[in-house]
């Protein structure tokens, strides 16, 4: 991409809203100045630089409404009359003084793809596919001036001795034709297609090809065989791209090159030129076999394909100043104070490009594709475009008056309007402030706001002008605002670098969007505070547009640490999600009650973060809810702070084990097998104040626990009864435990001892 222009400005005066100071921490400023930011809105009349300044551009006018779908070349005559081929069927136009287009030529051939003009004002024109080469006489007499008997005839270009060079697809040929219309083969490159063609400043021959992107020298060789080609060529510049589309040759021999697509692999394939006619569009997809498939829209090549201008200098040296993924360049030429001039598609927008590689757009012509550049002697420039067929001229005087409309601003919240600032060049600044101008102030802004996206009649009228940098607005109070930009008598250096516009969004309350309880029995803690060897538990996030340690601004999105749940018996958490459309700073406080009762009680204030854990062990068991109050309060003052609240599901603590209870034994007499032992059945019961008993196991003699089930079959009440029998109990003393869990992992315990008589 070409280098940006670095702009030295002074520094920004920050003029803020007639509101109190403590207001100021919503006050926002919107500015534009780039070239990125002033695309998205609409020009009129104003050149925007791809180093973000805006510009009267030279004055762009309809010439005509050609009766085509598309034009395809631009030629002036020695008298500087006006030409355009295009299609379809094949067609050429001449604009007299009126811009009135006439019919001078038409065939069925389907595209006249290219045309010329000899030293006696003959007019030459190539068509394609399987075209031919007509000439037109002066009084309309049309004639078969040359076939060369090949596919396509991409361009034509006649030499300083009248010979007329033919381009050609899809052997990549060149052909000589003298004036009395004797052709022969004068170049047989390595390449399907020779695109263009062009002259050096030493009247060598120039031409780009497909499908390598290559410019050639070619060059006359005498002494060569009868048959064989009568030049040899010599590549200048292999370029980046697969297809040279333009040629443009500056007065110092300077030599810009546009290219388009990316070179295939593994082989090549013919160009995607694309053809409308009455009866559909048809794109020539595969010029080797000469195939014709199927296809809609127009598009002269892909819409995905990425283009490039290269600057080759008189000694050879090449360099790149232009490329885009967006814009494809169909046409180059040069305006009258030298700058390179590119047509591009498809939104048929024409570029500036200067010595230093900054660009502006000039213009939009309405249609899809600028195609076809030519200038006159006397610095007039012309255009023609594609989708639909039309004829522009440019300068090369500039327009009278330039308007430029910003894009509309979305402010989110309903917001009040301050001043409005600009810079641009001292002299115009000073106009504009003084109106010592003897026109009057030269650059005037206007504004006006609504309260839908886009603006239309429902918005308010356009307040102003405004020519004093710093003005305070007068657009009413809303959602949305947009500014215009009205430059007038504009002189070399005029225009604007940036605009900016204070306002301030009402204060509105944040919002809880989500609380989420954890289960029991989980800590939550930076991952900084962690240490040792503490299980790490995942934690339940909260409904919300952000996670949890996530904060979303206008401008921003900050990324805090987010937070990281433990094990540790004991500890209730809770994390919640919160946002302020204001973007204000915001503290958290937290509030607990019991289930049964009415006042809130402060569990935690001042906090900065979205989450809280807390030892429960000190509150008693039962069911509690949580309030999440959010304070906007840090960025702002203390009368318009604004807070909101929210209130969690209900969640229990239980913080007291499970009570065993009527552990029995009661023996169940000898086994079948005496020498195995005695068994016994045992029973006992399982309560929990709070919460329902979750799992009881029992042990012999210390061994391992194993799980029992309740009588029931199902564990979800606060008492449950269990009955087991142990078998082959030998003589003895015996040690029988049991242990009951509740749902918050507390553990309650009993024993019994048996002695069985030995």
């Amino acid at each position: 991409m070409s280098k940006r222009l670095v702009r030295v400005t002074l520094p920004v005066l920050i003029l803020g809203l007639a509101a109190t100071c403590g207001l100021a921490e919503h006050t926002r400023r919107w500015r534009q100045s780039t070239y990125e930011e002033f695309q998205k809105g609409n020009a009129k009349g104003v050149a925007v630089r791809s180093d973000g300044h805006l510009e009267l551009a030279p004055k762009f006018a309809l010439l005509a409404d050609a009766d085509a779908s598309y034009l395809w070349s631009l030629k002036t005559d020695a008298n500087g009359v006006l030409y355009a081929g295009g299609g379809s069927p094949a067609k050429v136009f001449r604009f007299d003084g009126s811009g009135k287009p006439k019919t001078v030529f038409e065939s069925t051939d389907l595209l006249a793809q290219s045309i010329a003009f000899d030293a006696k004002g003959a007019l030459y024109v190539g068509t394609s596919p399987d075209g031919k080469v007509y000439k037109v006489t002066s009084n309309g007499e049309k004639s078969v001036f040359f076939d060369p008997k090949t596919k396509y005839i991409w361009d034509l270009a006649f030499g300083a001795d009248g010979t007329l060079y033919v381009a050609t697809g899809d052997k990549g040929q060149i052909y000589s034709v003298s004036p009395d219309g004797k052709g022969e083969l004068f170049y047989a490159s390595d390449e399907a297609h020779i695109k263009v063609l062009g002259f050096d400043g030493k009247g060598n021959l120039l031409a780009g090809t497909e499908p390598n992107g290559r410019i050639l020298r070619i060059t006359h060789e005498a002494g060569k065989k009868s048959g064989d080609a009568a030049a040899s060529g010599f590549v200048v510049y292999e370029t980046a791209k697969r297809e040279v589309t333009s040629l443009a040759i500056a007065a110092d021999g300077t030599l810009y090159v546009s290219a388009i697509g990316e070179k295939a692999r593994g082989g090549t394939s013919g160009p995607s030129a694309v053809i409308t006619t009455s009866q559909g569009t048809t794109t020539i997809t595969n010029v080797s076999s000469g195939s014709i498939q199927g296809a809609a829209p127009f598009l002269a090549f892909p819409q995905a394909i990425t283009s490039s201008i290269y600057r080759i200098a008189a000694d050879g040296a090449p360099e790149e100043i232009w490329s885009s993924r967006d814009d494809i360049v169909y046409a180059l030429g040069l305006n009258s104070d030298g700058r390179l001039l590119a047509g591009t598609g498809n939104s048929g927008s024409l570029l500036v490009i200067d010595g230093r590689g900054v660009y502006a757009q000039l213009a939009k012509s309405g249609s899809s594709q600028i195609t076809g550049i030519a200038r006159t002697s006397a610095g007039k420039v012309y255009l023609c475009t594609a989708n639909p067929g039309k004829v522009f001229s440019l300068g090369p005087e500039y327009e009278a008056e330039g308007t430029f409309e910003s894009q509309s601003l979305d402010a989110k919240l309903y917001s009040q309007w301050g001043r409005i600032e600009w810079w641009g060049p001292p002299a115009m600044n000073e106009s504009a402030k003084t109106g010592k101008d003897s026109k009057g102030p030269r650059l005037e802004f206007f504004v006006r706001s609504g309260n839908t996206e886009d603006p239309g009649k429902e918005w308010s009228r356009w307040f102003g002008p405004y020519s004093e940098t710093g003005t305070q607005i007068e657009a009413p109070a809303a959602r949305f605002l947009q500014w215009k930009a009205v430059i007038h008598d504009g002189r070399p250096g005029d225009g604007i670098d940036w605009v900016s516009v204070a306002y301030l969004p009402k204060n509105v309350a944040p919002l809880v969007d989500g609380i989420a309880i954890q289960d029991p029995g989980v800590r939550v803690q930076t991952p900084a505070v962690i240490t040792g060897q503490a299980a790490t538990v995942a934690l339940r996030q909260p409904s919300g547009p952000t996670p949890v340690g996530t904060i979303v601004t206008t401008t921003t999105t900050k990324f805090d640490q987010p937070p990281q749940g433990i094990a540790q018996k004991g500890y209730a958490s809770v994390l919640w999600s919160a946002h302020d459309d204001n973007d204000d700073e915001l503290r958290y406080a937290v509030y607990f009650r019991g289930e049964n009762q009415r006042d809130w009680l402060l569990l935690k204030d001042d906090l900065d973060q979205k989450y809280y854990s807390w030892d429960t062990t000190a509150m008693p068991d039962g069911a509690y809810y949580l309030k999440i109050v959010a304070s906007d309060a840090p960025s702002n003052p203390p009368d318009a702070a604004l807070k909101t609240e929210r209130e969690s599901e209900r969640f229990v603590i239980d913080n007291t084990p499970p009570v065993i209870e009527k552990l029995q034994a009661r023996a169940a007499g000898m086994n079948a097998d005496h020498s195995k032992g005695v068994s016994y059945d045992f029973t006992f019961t399982a309560e929990d104040a709070t919460s329902s008993i979750e799992k009881a196991q029992y042990s012999v003699d210390g061994g391992d626990w194993i799980l029992l089930a309740p009588v029931q079959g199902i564990s979800d009440n606060k008492t449950e009864n269990y009955s087991f029998a142990v078998r082959s109990l030998s003589p003895g003393e015996h040690t029988i435990a049991v242990r009951a869990y509740d749902q918050f992992d507390n553990v309650g315990a009993g024993k019994t001892i048996i002695n069985i008589a030995k």
